[in-house]
């Protein structure tokens, strides 16, 4: 006897069409439930590591009404980063002086702020602080951390005279030259014919609503540049003495205003990761995100443009006599201490902080300026 065939379901009764566009629907629906984790996985995972709300870190800043500068949002707390009532990221300090205190400031840009590192503790300007309190436990001293993601010298000379002059510090401590390399070499850049917008403008729509496309295009164009990195096609011809000319000018203002505020100004050479001296696998990670943001230059061109940004801040410091932190290179450029091309990790940090800490502590003239804050007797080490 004949089995009778097997009822048909719902489903397989449809025809081929509709069951194709049933496929096509679930997989789509699948996709974006895929690509919505996803961008609220990097979202949370930006937000615990930097700061900011669910949707952007530049909830994290504000524009100052006095000065109109960007600054951290005053009184902000974003995830390991915490901000005072002042828009700086330190402890909170008393806007006029005490009798006896003696003031730190920090100028600088993003490798200032530390946004990378795990805590405020952890930047190295806090560790500074707590070095030189450790050497002298009875000064009584505190700091401003007025380093701002972004800020150029003439930035920081704007936010000099607008925010931190009014905290008359003791000791203003400088260190830039990423930012005003990347500014001054994408105008050299825009002037050759080589680019004509910056990296960040050509993003599109995709990438400035979702941080997702946003990582993925940025990774993707890092890979591409790291590949290309020794290639000279589409770069352009390095004439340092243009941009030396400008970052002179810049950092010469920026010093000189500082010495009319502060006592004393100490002036540090900057510690890019991207070594000379480096194997070429070991340059191309290192020029990570200094490839991204400065396309147009070779491996080569950036190590040569951080040499003379060096100087610069070396000549500078024997003509005004500030106090010159060298041994950049005394910071291993590994991944260990460097998240990036130029932003420190804690270890990093910490390698920071010992180098500017030791040229402050064998300085006399901030052995003068301890000196003259109360009755001490020194060091206890």
């Amino acid at each position: 006897m004949a089995a009778s065939p097997s009822k048909k379901s719902r489903l397989e009764e449809w025809p081929a069409w509709r069951r194709a566009s049933l496929l096509v629907l679930l997989t789509l629906i699948a996709c974006i439930l895929i690509l919505g984790l996803a961008e609220a996985g990097v979202r949370v995972r930006h937000m615990i590591r930097y700061g900011g709300n669910f949707w952007g870190i530049e909830d994290t800043y504000a524009v100052d009404s006095a000065s109109g500068l960007r600054i951290p949002v005053p009184g902000g707390r974003f995830g390991p980063i915490s901000i005072n009532s002042f828009g700086f990221r330190s402890p909170e300090i008393e806007k006029a002086k005490p009798p006896g205190k003696l003031r730190i400031a920090f100028l600088g840009g993003s490798t200032t702020y530390c946004a990378e590192v795990s805590s405020n503790e952890m930047t190295w300007p806090h560790l500074v602080w707590k070095s030189l309190h450790e050497h002298w436990p009875t000064l009584n001293l505190d700091y401003i951390n007025a380093g701002v993601p972004g800020y150029t010298t003439e930035t920081l000379l704007r936010s000099l005279n607008a925010r931190v002059a009014q905290f008359a510090p003791d000791i203003i401590v400088i260190y830039e030259a990423t930012n005003d390399l990347s500014s001054n070499s994408y105008d050299l850049a825009h002037k050759q014919g080589v680019v004509q917008a910056r990296q960040e403008e050509t993003i599109g729509w995709l990438g400035h609503h979702s941080l997702l496309a946003y990582l993925i295009g940025k990774n993707l164009e890092v890979l591409r540049q790291q590949s290309r990195a020794e290639s000279k096609v589409g770069k352009i011809k390095l004439d340092m003495a243009q941009l030396d000319a400008k970052f002179r000018r810049d950092y010469t203002n920026l010093v000189e205003a500082s010495e009319t505020v502060a006592p004393v100004v100490v002036t540090v050479t900057f510690s890019p990761r991207i070594r000379a001296e480096q194997s070429a696998d070991d340059r191309r990670a290192a020029g990570i995100t200094s490839l991204y943001y400065m396309p147009y230059m070779t491996l080569d061109d950036i190590i040569v443009a951080f040499n003379h940004y060096n100087q610069v801040i070396r000549d500078v410091a024997a003509t005004h006599g500030t106090i010159l932190v060298g041994g950049e290179n005394t910071i291993p450029g590994d991944a260990q201490h460097y998240v990036d091309s130029v932003h420190f990790s804690d270890a990093g940090s910490a390698a920071m902080a010992r180098r500017v800490t030791q040229v402050l502590m064998n300085s006399p003239a901030v052995q003068a300026l301890v000196a003259n804050k109360g009755p001490w007797i020194g060091s206890d080490k």
